[in-house]
């Protein structure tokens, strides 16, 4: 009897930009849920702006409430080089200085965009994709599904913890999404999962620990290939300065 093995045999392209820091001020803040908050930042800075993946992160500079400089890492939502602009979303947590900041932002504020450094390029073209993810996954996970083409097979399964948080994602994608409440739910809803026939991928963001679990459940009881999955700890409970270094 001859085993199937799991492997796949399309590639993610890995790309390096020299870092750039960028000059720029918001020209819009919205409202997007419970917790989340759109900021559009403007410059001309941000006409050669360059990110090729949905998984790209930008250091964010700003002053706490010190004057202290800060940095976190964000994912790129949407870039308009002829409008020389750039979307970010704020998940707004209970506390820290990325959320006091976000809070009191306003149009004409002064801020600082440095990066990405680099971006890991996962081909659209694959037989199905599964997205996983918290609050702080979900602007990628959208920026994902705008950009996989018509009809492509996408499974998405989203934590959130106020019904408030659920959104509407526009993609042409044949979307099936699962939402749930907590980290225990998120892992159940992933065992529960028979993942579908074919060459897949699959990327996970979240809290550090509860990717740990995801990750072996995805390797060990699922037996994906590893090749085929990123599972990235997009913050740490108990941290408030947790995020990738750009060097």
């Amino acid at each position: 009897m001859i085993m199937e093995s799991n492997t796949t045999t399309r590639e993610v392209q890995r790309v390096r930009y020299d870092l750039k820091i960028r000059d720029v001020k918001v020209s819009d803040v919205r409202q997007i849920g419970a917790n989340m908050l759109s900021v559009t930042f403007q410059g001309d800075a941000l006409a050669d702006f360059v990110s090729l993946s949905f998984d790209d992160h930008v250091k964010f500079i700003f002053p706490d409430a010190t004057g202290t400089s800060v940095r976190r890492d964000y994912t790129p939502c949407n870039h308009d080089g002829q409008r020389k602009e750039l979307v970010l979303e704020f998940a707004l947590h209970a506390e820290g200085a990325a959320t006091d900041w976000a809070r009191q932002a306003k149009v004409g504020m002064d801020a600082v965009i440095a990066g990405p450094r680099g971006s890991m390029v996962v081909p659209t073209d694959y037989d199905w994709h599964l997205l996983i993810g918290d609050l702080s996954a979900v602007p990628a996970i959208s920026r994902r599904l705008k950009e996989l083409a018509p009809g492509a097979t996408v499974r998405a399964i989203v934590e959130v913890e106020q019904m408030g948080d659920i959104r509407q994602f526009g993609t042409q994608a044949d979307l099936d999404i699962k939402w749930v409440s907590s980290g225990e739910e998120l892992l159940t809803a992933i065992r529960n999962l028979d993942l579908p026939a074919g060459d897949g991928y699959i990327w996970a963001a979240g809290e550090a620990a509860m990717m740990k679990s995801v990750r072996a459940v995805l390797a060990e009881e699922k037996q994906h290939p590893k090749e085929a999955m990123r599972v990235s700890a997009y913050w740490k409970r108990g941290a408030t300065d947790f995020h990738e270094k750009l060097d």
